[in-house]
């Protein structure tokens, strides 16, 4: 059987019908030509129905660095998700946010993955991936998700953070838990279990943050310290709900775009 046999054809599908936020697109990656049509076709494209509502789609190049640098017509405020933001618990996140607050925030924590920064951690990033490597099974079939881009992820965001290392797993449940409702990604994450693992996560990192604070040592250079010193985040905890969106933007940004990657 044809693996996009359920998939509407990309060459003779109304326009209209098109709808690049299907999951499928991307599981069965079959993706390309109907982005390629839309480039073709039509670049601004209205979706007036969806799984997560009526959206806009750019796909050429110069309309996106269009839209992406002009802040006064193309807010991304209060959310870059196409789906409408649950109401019971709304966090904010300097990526939601536009310019000056969101290039204030964003340089507070951005010396982390500064160029001598990474070349400072070089020896550490080469000898976990070789020790996960070299543990993998030989001769059988493996999770790679398991056991490689989550191992090594989590490993890393961990060391960013500063985050208790025999505790990691929790990073990569909260990335999880916090992207996979079904009015973000269409996940099946429900809000019964969302909200409190979220909660756990806000309280864990008040309490880090309290305690890396009562040390006081500049020697410091995790997301937490740096979130510190910088006397535009300096007063995050007073902002619960700032404070949680700005680390749970830090844990997906670590955890789930470079998993996806690897």
């Amino acid at each position: 059987m044809n693996k996009i046999a359920d998939l509407p054809h990309p060459l003779t599908t109304p326009l209209e019908s098109i709808d690049v936020s299907d999951p499928r697109l991307l599981e069965q990656d079959a993706w390309r030509p109907y982005f390629a049509r839309l480039r073709e076709e039509d670049p601004v494209h209205y979706q007036a129905e969806s799984p997560f509502g009526p959206f806009w789609s750019i796909t050429r190049f110069e309309d996106i660095v269009a839209v992406d640098s002009n802040h006064q017509d193309f807010s991304s405020e209060p959310t870059i998700v196409i789906g409408d933001m649950v109401e019971d618990m709304t966090v904010e996140m300097f990526i939601a946010m536009d310019p000056p607050k969101h290039d204030i925030q964003r340089r507070a924590v951005q010396p982390v993955v500064a160029p001598q920064n990474l070349s400072q951690m070089e020896s550490l990033i080469r000898s976990r991936v070789v020790e996960i490597l070299d543990n993998l099974p030989v001769g059988e079939t493996f999770d790679w998700v398991e056991h490689v881009s989550i191992n090594l992820t989590t490993q890393m965001l961990a060391t960013l953070f500063n985050f208790p290392f025999e505790e990691r797993s929790k990073l990569t449940y909260w990335s999880d838990v916090a992207t996979g409702s079904p009015e973000i990604a269409g996940g099946d994450v429900s809000q019964e279990e969302r909200i409190p693992a979220l909660m756990e996560c806000l309280e864990t990192f008040t309490r880090l943050w309290h305690e890396r604070e009562a040390k006081d040592e500049d020697g410091f250079f995790d997301l937490i310290s740096l979130l510190q010193r910088d006397p535009n985040t300096a007063d995050l905890p007073e902002r619960p709900m700032e404070f949680l969106g700005n680390i749970l933007l830090l844990i997906v940004g670590g955890n789930d775009t470079t998993r996806n990657s690897a």
